[in-house]
């Protein structure tokens, strides 16, 4: 693939992770439309158009994302034989207006959330605990989210969304400190309930718990059940799906409605990862996997 022809920051927004290998799910891209359902920085649209896609709707619920994405794809929205239209949607609650040739979903959290403290999706630098992939919405901090919920809650939530073993400990610590308003205090909260040997591990304590928290007060796996179910109807017959995901919870969901869903031809019998050049070049590319399936046409799907 030839040089993007428009300009990149230094520092991109977002790193699209495994972009070759969804071009090349996606078979067939030049004179056809595509939805980027996450359009983060705008790495895989770009791809898209540098292989010659018509036509891209692209979303994503984070407007600094879109900014982010229309700075970067400046030089093809300033060309009149391609069109790319933005909209600030949660794709769960996205109503196309037509069919696409294809559709790309890159799950999780971007770069960029991550790396700005303001954010509040990482322990690692200290900010408010906000978490909300959508600043602009009345949805509850991260914060607000603990100060609203039950210790039973958030039990609940770091067992299923983090599957973190030390989760009534953690819950039963973090209720008692509350109100918790910054990263740091809820990272020091969590590596204090857990036991010496949990605290000094590989992984820092509060990985899986604050994992947990952004996925609640995002309703992440809602989301995604609700896309799953939806955007089947989005492709036009033979149209692939290329959703990319980053924890065990988002893979397992996509690869079940995938095989039981009659619409759908699973193309990957198990996910694509990323090589170990992308794993060496971005490292949060690591836990990526990409599952691709692709729309029956509609006389298979009326014969069964």
């Amino acid at each position: 693939m030839s040089e993007p022809v428009h300009s990149v920051a230094e520092r991109p927004y977002h790193i699209s992770v495994l972009t070759a290998e969804v071009i090349r799910s996606l078979g067939s891209i030049a004179e056809r439309c595509f939805l980027d359902a996450t359009v983060g920085g705008g790495g895989h649209t770009a791809a898209l158009l540098e292989a010659g896609a018509a036509e891209i709707v692209a979303l994503d619920r984070d407007a600094g994302a879109l900014t982010a994405a229309r700075e970067r794809l400046g030089a093809w929205l300033e060309r009149d034989d391609r069109r790319i239209e933005f909209q600030q949607v949660n794709f769960a609650d996205y109503v196309p207006q037509r069919q696409f040739d294809g559709v790309v979903a890159d799950l999780g959290v971007s770069s960029a959330q991550l790396d700005r403290a303001d954010r509040g999706f990482s322990f690692r630098q200290d900010g408010p605990l906000d978490m909300r992939m959508d600043i602009t919405s009345a949805a509850m901090t991260a914060a607000e989210w603990l100060d609203h919920h039950s210790e039973a809650d958030l039990v609940k939530v770091l067992s299923e969304f983090g599957e973190e073993r030390y989760s009534r400990r953690i819950a039963k610590a973090v209720m008692a400190q509350r109100p918790l308003r910054t990263t740091a205090a809820l990272a020091e909260a969590v590596a204090k309930a857990v036991p010496p040997a949990a605290r000094y591990g590989k992984i820092h304590p509060a990985t899986r718990v604050f994992q947990a928290l952004r996925i609640a007060v995002n309703g992440e796996l809602d989301a995604l059940d609700r896309l799953l179910e939806s955007v089947p109807t989005w492709v036009v017959p033979g149209g692939a799906i290329a959703i990319v995901s980053f924890h065990s919870l988002e893979d397992r969901r996509v690869k079940w409605h995938f095989r039981r869903d009659e619409r759908l031809d699973v193309v990957t019998k198990k996910p694509i990862r990323p090589t170990a050049e992308e794993i060496a070049a971005n490292p949060r590319s690591r836990s990526a996997k990409l599952r691709v399936a692709k729309r029956r046409p509609l006389s298979d799907i009326s014969a069964r």
